[in-house]
């Protein structure tokens, strides 16, 4: 049965909105926002606050204090769970308080879950229902790592890059620090912070030297953690003295290599801390979708791809990349042989050409942000 009132789209609305308020805390878990009413009034609202805490439902419980929850309906942005982890599961809390309608934003692709908690409340005589719709897109795009690492154990990828006006991210000669401004890249920190990992391939490594830490205030962020760096690097040749490995020691390293890097080279970087990953397949694509299983066995549940455009070619052929922000600056490079964002063997035919499921446009200081989704799931 799916949602029909007013009344019940509102307080679907609002739950989405409180799940947003764990952001960056509760990873692994998803968002999950919640709230309880009675005769259509709020009693009480809730959301994950932290990995390890609470969940949702048992916040929006809990807030509503001694009123008497008998009846009463409890909105959710996420399926409640049913299994016990690090808390209690909520299907046993929302029965304990006596809640006789539960309304559910979307659904938990989990094989835990899966309609398991829903199925164990429509037992006991709760009334479901389930959204369908714009809530339930957007429900779902609360929680796109979440959800593609549950269906198919790889990271969800966001692949950003900095382009000019003719289309190109770096000059023939390979420069190309800054092509966007300083407002961007403060903004692609935050990204880099809200990702379990940052991706490069090692042209880019030679090539710039960088850290690849999320520095949002423009230093290095007192963040609980910085995500893990992640290098593919077929033949480990990723110096020693790079920055990459000398930080191994404080701040994650992973190198995914092939079968043909030589086994001194890889000894080398495991010696000085880095994890060395062998990626395996006859083709890059193959590769690297064996790698983002190895990664997405690990936990990485999410990465944000920064190129170089040979690694973001492979990406894409690999079908892989789940979202684009491209950063388009007021300038023009020329050149046949300046860099273009993306390369690897792409499609012949304009009609193979993969289509965006959104576009949108917004302004960042002297740039113009481009963001596209390419799957939903």
């Amino acid at each position: 049965m799916t949602i029909t009132t007013d009344t019940d789209r509102a307080h679907l609305a609002r739950v989405i909105e409180l799940a947003h308020q764990g952001a960056g805390e509760v990873k692994p878990n998803p968002l999950v926002g919640a709230l309880v009413a009675r005769h259509g009034e709020i009693v009480g609202e809730g959301w994950h606050e932290r990995y390890g805490g609470p969940h949702a439902e048992v916040n929006a419980i809990e807030a509503c204090g001694t009123a008497d929850l008998t009846g009463a309906t409890l909105y959710v942005s996420l399926e409640p769970c049913c299994h016990e982890g690090n808390t209690p599961p909520c299907t046993d809390a929302i029965m304990q308080a006596g809640i006789g309608r539960v309304v559910v934003a979307s659904d938990d692709p989990t094989e835990k879950a899966s309609g398991r908690g829903l199925g164990i409340l429509r037992d006991e005589g709760v009334e479901v229902l389930v959204a369908d719709g714009e809530l339930a897109a957007r429900a779902r795009l609360l929680n796109q790592p979440f959800r593609k690492h549950a269906r198919v154990g790889r990271p969800w990828v966001l692949f950003k890059s900095a382009m000019t006006l003719d289309g190109k991210v770096a000059t023939r000669a390979g420069d190309s620090q800054w092509i966007s401004g300083e407002e961007s890249r403060l903004l692609a920190h935050t990204w880099r912070a809200s990702v379990d990992a940052v991706v490069v391939g090692i042209g880019t490594a030679l090539a710039d030297d960088p850290q690849l830490t999320a520095r949002p205030d423009g230093i290095l962020a007192e963040l609980p953690r910085q995500p893990r760096r992640v290098v593919f690097d077929s033949l480990a040749r990723l110096p020693i003295f790079s920055q990459l490995v000398s930080a191994a020691d404080r701040v994650p390293l992973t190198v995914c290599v092939s079968r043909a890097a030589a086994r001194l080279d890889t000894d080398a970087l495991e010696a000085a801390g880095a994890q060395v990953l062998v990626a395996t397949g006859e083709n890059e694509p193959a590769r690297v979708r064996s790698a983002l299983d190895q990664l997405g066995a690990s936990g990485i549940a999410s990465v944000l791809l920064e190129g170089g455009p040979h690694l973001a070619g492979a990406f894409l052929d690999a079908g892989e990349i789940d979202e684009i922000r491209l950063f388009l600056a007021p300038i023009l490079l020329g050149g046949r042989t300046a860099r273009d964002p993306l390369e690897g063997e792409g499609v012949e035919r304009i009609s193979e050409a993969l289509r965006a499921l959104t576009f949108d446009c917004d302004r960042v200081g002297e740039d113009l942000l481009i963001s596209a989704r390419l799957r939903e799931w």
